[in-house]
C-alpha cells in the first residue's frame, strides 16, 4: 500500500471513530435525561418511541376514580327493614301493581308469587329479586319499586327523665339535647353517670357513661356526643357500679367505656 492510500485509511478510521463518539454522547445524554432509548417495535429509538406504556398508566388517573367529588366514593344506599312500605309497578302488567309492607321476618308476600326476602336489600336489589320471582309468571317482566313508607331514625330516652319513650332523631341531636327533649332530669337522677346504649351490630352493644353535670357546669356542651339512630339513652338514679349487673349479662355483649364516641 502507497503512503497515501495509509493516510486515507488512517482518516477513514478517524472519522468513523468521531462519529461513533458522537452516537455515544448523544444516548449517555438522552439517558441522564430520563429519556427511553430502548428499540420500539419499529426498530426506532429515541424519546416518544419505547415509553408509550408508562405515559399510559400515569395518565389513566384522569378518569376520577380516586376523587370523591368525581365519583370515587359513595354513600352507603338505603336498605330495606321491617314495617318498610314499597310499591310495586309492572309496566305491562299492572294488574300485577302492588302496595308491599315489609313483614318482620323480613319476607314479603308477592301477588301470585312465592315470598321473597327483602330485609337488608337495597331498592335495586329488591326489584331484580322481585323480577326473578315473576320470571316464570309473565314474560320478561318489567318492574319499578318505590318506597313509600319507612321507619324514620329515632331514640329511646328512659330513666329518671321527665318523659321516657320514643323520640324521632329529625336532625343533630347531642346526648344533653335528647335528655332535654325526653323532659329533662328528675329530681332523683345521677346527671353524673348518664349512660349512652348503642348497637354496633346484632350480638353487641356498646354502654358509655357521660357526665353531664359537669359538662352543664363548665359549658363544655362540645364534648356532649351526638346521637344516631337507635340510641338509648338511659338516666340512672344511682350509680353505675350500682347497675353493674344490668351490664353483665353475657347476653347482651355490653360494655362499659368512659371515652366519647
Amino acid at each position: 500500500m502507497t503512503r497515501l492510500g495509509k493516510v486515507t485509511s488512517s482518516a477513514g478510521i478517524a472519522f468513523l471513530l468521531m462519529q461513533f463518539s458522537v452516537v455515544v454522547f448523544a444516548q449517555a445524554k438522552q439517558a441522564a435525561l430520563g429519556v427511553d432509548i430502548r428499540p420500539s417495535s419499529s426498530g426506532q429509538t429515541g424519546a416518544g418511541t419505547g415509553n408509550t406504556e408508562s405515559t399510559a398508566a400515569k395518565s389513566g388517573t384522569a378518569d376520577g376514580s380516586g376523587n370523591p367529588r368525581l365519583g370515587g366514593e359513595h354513600r352507603p344506599l338505603y336498605r330495606l327493614t321491617p314495617t318498610d312500605v314499597v310499591a310495586l309497578s309492572f309496566t305491562l302488567s299492572p294488574e300485577y301493581d302492588q302496595l308491599l309492607t315489609i313483614q318482620p321476618d323480613g319476607y314479603i308476600s308477592l301477588k301470585d308469587a312465592a315470598p321473597v326476602f327483602a330485609q337488608g336489600l337495597t331498592l335495586e336489589e329488591f326489584r331484580q329479586t322481585v323480577v326473578r320471582a315473576y320470571a316464570g309468571y309473565l314474560h320478561d317482566p318489567q318492574v319499578a319499586v318505590a318506597l313509600k313508607d319507612f321507619e324514620h331514625p329515632y331514640f329511646v330516652a328512659g330513666g329518671e327523665v321527665g318523659k321516657p319513650g320514643k323520640y324521632e332523631l329529625r336532625s343533630q341531636t347531642n346526648i344533653v339535647e335528647a335528655v332535654e327533649i325526653a323532659g329533662g332530669f328528675t329530681h332523683e337522677a345521677k346527671h353524673s353517670q348518664v349512660l349512652l346504649f348503642r348497637h354496633v351490630n346484632d350480638d353487641l352493644i356498646e354502654a358509655h357513661v357521660y357526665d353531664l353535670k359537669k359538662m352543664l357546669k363548665e359549658r363544655r356542651l362540645s364534648e356532649a356526643a351526638l346521637l344516631r339512630p337507635g340510641d338509648l339513652v338511659f338516666v340512672p338514679r344511682n350509680a353505675v357500679s350500682k347497675i353493674e349487673p344490668f351490664l353483665s349479662k353475657p347476653s347482651f355483649g355490653m360494655y362499659v367505656s368512659s371515652t366519647q364516641f
